[in-house]
């Protein structure tokens, strides 16, 4: 899919909502990559903004964190290494034993004691309320920080895409220096082996969750930056005879060994963690934002110079976030662009500072003291893994069976000189449709309502949550039956006009060309 969408930016010179022309009735998947693109652009940049405010948190002599004598701490808030001096015992309460504490002079149940790390998060950060239900004030910090980065994404972007790659530089580069300093410290740690064999060693049983199947597509779809149109407006930039084969294969490799690396950064310093608190490394590991804001942060806790260690991890996340975050942009950007390009082209920069904005104000429903929970109702339906499966299958549908994979081949052929493995006419025949189908079905019917932590959504939330999801969805169908009753003739013709049209690579460049003057 990496290859397909840099290739069709490349062969048609043109973005995600233009290619489309290449299959007509197909052009509501670049419609609903745009509005997924704008959900993504909202949600992804909360987690810099996040990471923006740890990173100035972690400018002082010491880490906030440390310890419960702060105004954010609760009388229930023990330090890790302190709860081994905590005065215990157990009660039996219904015939089930409840193992009790003595906490500030008040009885807990072990179970409610909270470490300063959480209460950070919790309660400091994000200020969090009881619910959805109440939405609560603004974090005007996390407003602050939210606002700083989407400083920093459109003055990374405002002048097209030569400037983006001088940015480039800096934010896909410096982070693996980071990567490096921090791993050569992370495997020196006791018990880092034990972090890194949890990180590597399989554990088949997991193959029946469909949880994991569902995350395993949406990480490598995210990580590739497919369905949304960035990859194809990216490889509209490409001059024509560039070898688009090649760089797929180079960046596929470079990002998968990237997610490999940053993976044994992160798990040999949790099994440090695991060392050092006596428990197993999956009882510490978790998954979403905890890993970054609430496991590392208590590693760091264990390091000399906290600090330090802080600020380069929070550092790396913010650039790491950064280059991901303006390539999302890019994709949208060029695909709206070059949609109307007569009236917005002359008027880009003013453009791409209305989009950042009208973004920056959607996104301040995720830093209110409710927000986590609008975050996690975004992260589970409007860019979650079943709007990308769905997009990405209708995409493998529209090049392949209706353009027709030997055409699509043969303007390949074109521009790099030969023609690829008939590997990748199978995957996009065959595989890729399959899995995409396959993963999406086996979702629904095991769909489990979200929760946070222990909170369950009410039925609304979940209502608001499938409609964002559908914003985008439902612009595919949508599209396909408006085109079809607006395209004149009989069903012969209507095929030939929209479904399956006789130009050739070489023709639609040529009238897409002339309609973008």
């Amino acid at each position: 899919m990496f290859f397909m969408e840099l290739a069709l930016g490349q062969m048609l010179t043109i973005g995600g909502l233009g290619v489309f022309k290449i299959t007509p009735i197909f052009k509501g998947i670049g419609y609903a990559a745009a509005v997924m693109s704008c959900w993504m652009n909202v949600y992804y940049i909360v987690i810099l903004a996040w990471a923006a405010f740890y990173l100035l948190m972690s400018m002082r002599g010491d880490v906030p964190w440390r310890n419960c004598d702060n105004y954010w701490n609760t009388f229930k808030c023990v330090n890790p290494y302190a709860r081994k001096q905590l005065s215990c015992w157990e009660k039996s309460e219904n015939a089930t034993k409840i193992k009790m504490c003595t906490v500030n002079m008040v009885n807990v149940s072990a179970s409610e004691i909270s470490d300063p790390v959480k209460e950070f998060w919790e309660h400091r950060t994000l200020n969090i309320s009881s619910g959805i239900e109440e939405i609560g004030s603004i974090r005007w910090e996390l407003a602050g920080t939210l606002l700083l980065v989407w400083i920093l994404c459109y003055f990374c972007i405002w002048k097209g895409v030569k400037w983006t790659g001088k940015v480039v530089y800096v934010t896909a580069l410096f982070p693996y220096v980071l990567l490096t300093i921090l791993l050569i410290r992370g495997v020196t740690l006791p018990g880092a082996l034990d972090g890194i064999k949890f990180y590597i060693v399989p554990n088949f049983s997991k193959l029946t969750d469909s949880q994991v199947w569902i995350d395993a597509v949406t990480q490598i779809f995210f990580s590739y930056g497919l369905g949304l149109g960035t990859l194809v407006a990216l490889g509209s930039y490409n001059k024509y005879n560039n070898n688009v084969y090649k760089d797929a294969l180079l960046v596929c490799t470079i990002n998968s060994s990237t997610s490999m690396f940053a993976g044994f950064v992160i798990f040999s310093v949790v099994g440090f963690m695991a060392h050092e608190q006596e428990r197993s490394v999956a009882e510490v590991a978790a998954s979403g934002p905890g890993l970054a804001f609430l496991v590392y942060p208590s590693a760091v806790l264990q390091l000399p110079g906290s600090s330090l260690w802080a600020c380069l991890f929070f550092l790396m996340l913010l650039l790491i976030g950064l280059d991901s975050q303006f390539c999302t942009m890019e994709g949208f950007i060029t695909a709206i662009i070059d949609e109307w390009p007569q009236f917005l082209r002359p008027r880009k920069e003013l453009f791409i500072a209305v989009v950042c904005a009208l973004s920056y104000c959607v996104g301040i429903s995720c830093i209110s003291q409710g927000g986590m929970y609008v975050f996690q109702l975004l992260d589970s339906y409007a860019v979650s893994g079943y709007c990308l499966l769905w997009l990405i299958f209708f995409e493998c549908i529209s090049i392949s069976w209706c353009y027709g994979v030997d055409r699509f081949y043969d303007g390949i052929k074109d521009m790099i000189g030969y023609y690829p493995m008939v590997w990748w006419k199978f995957c996009w025949c065959v595989t890729t449709p399959l899995i995409c189908a396959g993963v999406f079905f086996f979702n629904i019917v095991q769909f489990t309502p979200i929760k946070y932590l222990d909170y369950s959504y009410p039925w609304w939330a979940h209502v608001i949550g499938i409609i964002t999801a559908l914003t985008s969805m439902m612009y595919i169908p949508i599209y396909m039956v408006w085109l079809w009753k607006k395209t004149p003739g009989d069903t012969a013709n209507k095929i030939r006009q929209i479904v399956t049209i006789d130009l050739n690579v070489h023709d639609l460049r040529i009238k897409m060309q002339e309609e973008m003057k």
